[in-house]
């Protein structure tokens, strides 16, 4: 079988950036958590591919957090809505990473004194 025969798969990384110039994350904020769909014939592929998007979008990426695929999660009980499969089918589709969500991260003021 050749490379581009193997079946790809949907992954959901979670993935830490910290502050680059350009990164577009909010004033203030000292770093995000994106919640991404990648898809790979693996999980290591997905998560290459998703951290070189990433680096594309002048974002720093610090660390990745697999959670599997859609039968992956399903198996381990995690309740997943329409819209979240509808992410996971549109990034298999276009063999993709999708930026699902973005959470940015600001210093709690208490903690720098």
């Amino acid at each position: 079988m050749a490379p581009s025969d193997k079946k790809h798969h949907v992954f959901t990384l979670l993935v830490e950036v910290g502050r680059a110039p350009g990164d577009g994350l909010p004033e203030g904020a000292t770093g995000a958590a994106l919640m991404c769909y990648a898809s790979g014939v693996d999980e290591a592929e997905a998560v290459r591919e998703t951290v070189a998007v990433l680096k594309q979008a002048e974002m720093s990426p610090l660390d990745v957090t697999g959670y599997g695929t859609l039968d992956e999660r399903l198996a381990e009980g995690h309740d997943i809505d329409t819209d979240e499969r509808a992410l996971m089918e549109r990034a298999r589709a276009e063999n993709a990473v999708i930026v699902a969500q973005m959470t940015p991260f600001f210093e709690d003021p208490k903690a720098a004194k």
